[in-house]
């Protein structure tokens, strides 16, 4: 509940307050309590805020990987993941762990007629990423989404939740 610097580094999630935004949640009070604590609505967005007053959104705090006590942001993990040659598309969840508590969970869907292993992705990440960050395990296959192509990540945790 503590206003972030506007340095463009540290990271805070997105609270809204005003008469445009939502009541509630329909029928479901807890849910509506949840996300108007402090008399703000948490969006549920993480996001740094630029000295110009720019915000850059830089993941959904659900998708924040805690490994050891440290943040992984999945989406900088995609992001260097998409950027290997072979990658059409990847999306990155938090696999359980016994150590650790969790762990980077690659899945990737490889560009048509192009091959890669889990061996060469995770190197490839390895050399772009800290090594808590680098993904742990690759599954390869095409991934699930909405009608509208929105990957869903809740089926992707199952997945991980059960390797």
């Amino acid at each position: 509940m503590a206003q972030t610097p506007r340095d463009g580094t540290a990271q805070g999630e997105i609270m809204i307050r005003g008469n445009a935004v939502m009541k509630g949640y329909f029928k479901n009070p807890e849910a509506t309590a949840e996300a108007f604590a402090g008399g703000y609505f948490h969006s549920g967005d993480i996001a740094v805020q630029h000295p110009d007053g720019y915000i850059q959104i830089a993941d959904r705090a659900k998708d924040i990987i805690i490994s050891g006590g440290e943040n992984i942001s999945s989406v900088e993990v995609e992001g260097v993941l998409m950027g290997h040659g072979a990658v059409n598309l990847a999306a990155v969840v938090a696999q359980p762990h016994e150590k650790w508590g969790e762990v980077p969970c690659a899945f990737v869907e490889l560009k048509p007629g192009s091959e890669a292993s889990q061996e060469a992705l995770i190197a490839f990440a390895r050399e772009r990423l800290a090594g808590f960050k680098t993904p742990k395990r690759v599954i390869f296959g095409e991934l699930p989404k909405t009608s509208t192509g929105k990957i869903q990540k809740f089926e992707l945790r199952k997945q991980a939740a059960d390797l």
